[in-house]
């Protein structure tokens, strides 16, 4: 059997264009479970599934709760704001008791990048990074890069422009990273301030005019504004983000052919797009989400099946 070539899952920057194959393989098999009368497999059932959470999230914990869940892995949910971190605990201490308990992975989200690096190297478990600062979000980049295949039949060669807040965004990052290794084209869009300065070294080219870049691409990715990661303002006002880079009905029927829409959520509607953007036939936002417990399934289970 295929394996990965790697014992966690910490970034899309250390795993190779065969694991990304082998993962969207096996999550083609888990999507046809997860549709089936009886969602679960007992593949797992010998594994513990520790969830650290040192940052808010909703969507990606419960994605990934589902997944270990329909893998029937035993789960422990573990959020910071209720723990003893508030009473100054270290990573290591905090994860360290997790593991006297017994845990064989550790999926985790901190707002510090290189945290899920740091605790590979330090503890023994199987690490997936749910999330580390601004830095990387790799199970979100899988299940978009397998969401574009599964609408558009192939990732090789198609054009991918990502919108919005490229500065603070993991996804950003993660994707630009998935999408080259795939073979597709990429662009980033936005306000000059939200791009950072080292983009072009990844091979992605700097479009500030929307329209345009809508015009070029055949999927667009519209990120939402990070507010809560920004100490500064980087635009004159959401009124002027909005009319320069929020993607509208008239904006998407105006366009000269017709594009594939997607957003990693949560949604600022009225923002980044609005609600007849988000709940049209282009977008392909639900299937997003519905993949995401399919890909966590998959990275999940081959991760795990390297655990001795």
């Amino acid at each position: 059997m295929s394996e990965l070539s790697v014992n966690h899952l910490l970034g899309i920057k250390y795993i190779t264009r065969k694991d990304i194959d082998l993962i969207f393989e096996t999550a083609d098999q888990f999507k046809e479970v997860i549709n089936r009368p009886i969602k679960k497999v007992p593949s797992l059932r010998d594994i513990t599934i520790a969830n650290l959470f040192f940052e808010n999230s909703t969507r990606t914990r419960l994605s990934f709760e589902l997944a270990e869940k329909r893998l029937s892995a035993d789960v422990v949910n573990f959020s910071a704001a209720a723990s003893s971190v508030k009473k100054g605990e270290t990573l290591i201490d905090t994860v360290n008791n997790i593991l006297s308990m017994k845990v064989d992975m550790v999926v985790m989200r901190h707002p510090n990048p290189g945290a899920g690096v740091f605790l590979s190297r330090n503890i023994r478990a199987s690490i997936v990074n749910a999330g580390d600062g601004a830095h990387e979000h790799p199970t979100q980049a899988l299940l978009d890069s397998f969401s574009i295949r599964e609408r558009l039949g192939d990732i090789e060669g198609k054009k991918v422009v990502i919108v919005g807040d490229i500065l603070h965004s993991r996804v950003a990052l993660s994707n630009i990273y998935a999408l080259k290794l795939l073979g597709a084209e990429v662009k980033v869009c936005g306000p000059k301030t939200l791009i950072p300065k080292y983009i072009e070294s990844l091979g992605v080219a700097v479009e500030l005019d929307l329209r345009k870049a809508l015009n070029w691409c055949d999927v667009a990715n519209m990120l939402r504004v990070q507010n809560e990661r920004m100490d500064i303002s980087y635009f004159p006002s959401t009124r002027e983000y909005v009319q320069q880079y929020g993607l509208d009905r008239e904006l998407l029927e105006s366009l000269d052919k017709e594009i594939v829409v997607m957003h990693p959520g949560p949604i600022n509607r009225g923002v980044e797009i609005t609600s007849d953007v988000a709940d049209s036939g282009q977008a392909i936002i639900l299937n997003q989400v519905e993949n995401g417990v399919a890909i966590r399934m998959a990275v999940i289970y081959l991760l795990a099946s390297k655990i001795k």
